[in-house]
């Protein structure tokens, strides 16, 4: 398909995006999403160079935003372009898949924080599921144990940064995502160790990181020998007390995947929980593209985070499948919701515009003045991975 073509199914996207009911109409959209993306993803390609992975775009230079491959999202771009290659079969996609899948391998004995599984299991994971090469499952195995290094068995969880100035022994909720790697990996061939790691590192997470209404603090810091709480507090949100909106997604995210792989119904419970929180508070906005912390006193005059939306998202469509009755429906509905919002004009870069990337308007880190209102890569990962499930689940 020709940019001038995809430009116009890109327009025709925007133009139906809030009157897609139907199956078909769903099914139009996804199959237009994945193909405007195999075109961004080209362009994007050309932007950044061999030994770099792609973070954000600075419009204002027309600069791709690249990071070394030990930065925290680094398995982000590969698989996205899995994922677009899973759709649209195109081989230079697939090409460029493989090339980054070589630049990101040394990854696998990285042990200095904990986020192997966002740069392993969203890359070689996708990798493996659509080749079922055996290498890519060698690399997954070593990169859970590397990960495993991680735990500390006084504070029974995985430390997340090394002491900081603030922070003795650090655990965030963003923390959560990385157990898929280490739990799939000991139902895979790998050990025992890893999954009981990631059962009880959850089981910490639930005791020590949610308040009464299951809104998630950001920061849990211990005694990382006793396991003490010395601190509950927040790196990225507006306040240690309240709600950052993307630590939501990542906490609604971790538990609904720690239920499928255990099935223990507590895991469930808090994943629910968690999802009331959300759907329910009065600062999420008529399309439920989420404001960047849940509780920033000057909302509606505070930055959007698409990222939050697309993580939510996908998580939804997940809970979806282990829910029943209303439950079930409001979590499709809502995620589906936030899909036609993501695929408007509104959040949705025009063909060959925003450096490649697919969506607008997420917010990094506002406290720290990072990455404010910018394309973010994992916002476009997620957003991927949200229209694979609802093509594959409720097509």
């Amino acid at each position: 398909m020709t940019l001038h073509k995809i430009s116009i199914t890109a327009f025709t996207v925007l133009s139906i995006v809030f009157h897609a009911q139907t199956k078909k109409e769903m099914s139009k959209l996804i199959q237009n999403e994945f193909q405007f993306a195999d075109q961004q993803y080209k362009i994007l390609m050309k932007g950044i160079p061999n030994d770099k992975m792609p973070q954000s775009y600075k419009s204002s230079e027309g600069k791709v935003i690249t990071k070394d491959i030990s930065w925290w999202c680094s398995g982000f771009y590969p698989g996205s372009l899995w994922m677009i290659y899973e759709q649209t079969k195109d081989p230079e996609i697939k090409k460029e898949a493989e090339r980054t899948l070589n630049l990101i391998e040394p990854n696998k004995t990285f042990t200095r924080d904990h986020d192997l599984g966002f740069m392993m299991y969203c890359s070689f994971g996708n990798a493996y599921r659509i080749t079922k090469n055996p290498k890519y499952k060698e690399i997954i195995l070593q990169s859970a144990e590397s990960l495993s290094t991680r735990f500390r068995p006084g504070m029974k969880a995985i430390l997340s940064w090394d002491k900081m100035a603030d922070f003795k022994a650090p655990v965030i909720i963003d923390n959560m995502m990385n157990l898929e790697m280490l739990i799939w990996a000991s139902q895979n061939g790998g050990t025992k160790k890893t999954g009981e790691i990631a059962v009880t590192h959850a089981n910490t997470t639930i005791k020590n990181h949610f308040r009464p209404d299951y809104s998630s603090y950001h920061v849990i810091d211990y005694d990382v020998n006793t396991g003490e709480v010395l601190g509950k507090k927040t790196f990225q949100g507006y306040s240690d007390s309240s709600a950052w909106a993307r630590g939501q997604g990542w906490a609604l995210y971790g538990y609904t995947m720690i239920y499928r792989f255990t099935k223990d119904e507590k895991y469930l419970i808090q994943a629910q929980n968690i999802a009331k929180f959300i759907l329910n508070n009065p600062t999420l906005p008529e399309d439920k593209i989420p404001y960047w912390d849940f509780n920033d006193p000057k909302i509606p005059n505070v930055p959007r985070d698409a990222s939050s939306a697309a993580i939510i998202s996908s998580a939804l469509l997940e809970l979806g499948q282990y829910s029943k009755g209303e439950d079930r429906k409001n979590y499709v509905d809502t995620a589906k919701k936030m899909l036609l919002s993501l695929s408007n004009e509104k959040y949705h870069a025009k063909p060959r515009e925003n450096g490649g990337f697919l969506l607008m308007h997420s917010t990094g880190g506002l406290p720290l003045n990072s990455e404010i209102d910018v394309p973010l890569i994992y916002a476009d990962y997620y957003f991927l991975e949200a229209l694979k499930r609802y093509k594959d689940w409720y097509l």
